[in-house]
């Protein structure tokens, strides 16, 4: 094998140091329960695409600390956190008939909550009913529930997924869903009455 010119070395050093600044960060995954882990045992989990795993990133969005931003044309949720980083998550969007954008506040947050689907959802999809949580409950390992601007609830959630296959496609009813270990991360993560842009 002939050995890289002294100008060709040079060139693939520079380039091999410059990747670590410009490389996603892996973040080791959340603690669980013993019914965490049970449950979502119960979920099969596809190989994790890796446009959409969890890294943490420099931060694109440029909001306060704290702040969650939904891009949903990139299918992508981030978590700004200080020193100018964020924790990238991927995530279902509503597709393009139910999807939505604007300002919220989380108001509420629960482990393994149970579903009540709104009335519209019920009179689209008649088969469709409340459940209590759990593996096959549609909401998941965590939700964070969505306020607008006068504290009203605007019946989007962030919240976990029975069908993590979809994560990086617009399939949702308009709520964002994550994979059940990525919304137990955030749920750990994010403070009462945090900031929401979905963009």
């Amino acid at each position: 094998m002939r050995r890289p010119r002294p100008a060709l070395a040079l060139v693939l050093t520079g380039a091999l140091l410059a990747l670590p600044g410009c490389m996603y960060k892996a973040t080791p995954d959340p603690e669980l329960s013993a019914k965490d882990k049970e449950w979502m045992a119960m979920v099969p989990e596809p190989e994790v695409d890796r446009r959409f795993a969890r890294y943490m990133i420099e931060d694109p969005t440029g909001e306060a600390p704290g702040t969650i931003v939904v891009e949903t044309k990139e299918r992508q949720l981030y978590y700004v956190l200080p020193d100018r980083k964020a924790i990238r998550y991927g995530v279902t969007v509503g597709d393009e008939a139910y999807g939505w954008n604007g300002t919220a506040r989380i108001f509420r947050k629960a482990a393994w909550p149970d579903w009540h689907p709104p009335a519209e959802m019920i009179k689209r999809w008649p088969h469709v009913h409340a459940m209590q949580g759990g593996p096959a409950n549609p909401l998941g390992a965590r939700a964070l529930y969505l306020a607008d601007g006068s504290g009203k609830d605007t019946l989007y959630r962030i919240h976990g997924t029975n069908e993590p296959e979809r994560i990086g496609q617009a399939a949702s009813s308009g709520c964002i869903r994550m994979r059940n270990i990525d919304v137990v991360d955030l749920y750990n993560r994010v403070g009462a009455d945090a900031r929401v842009i979905v963009r």
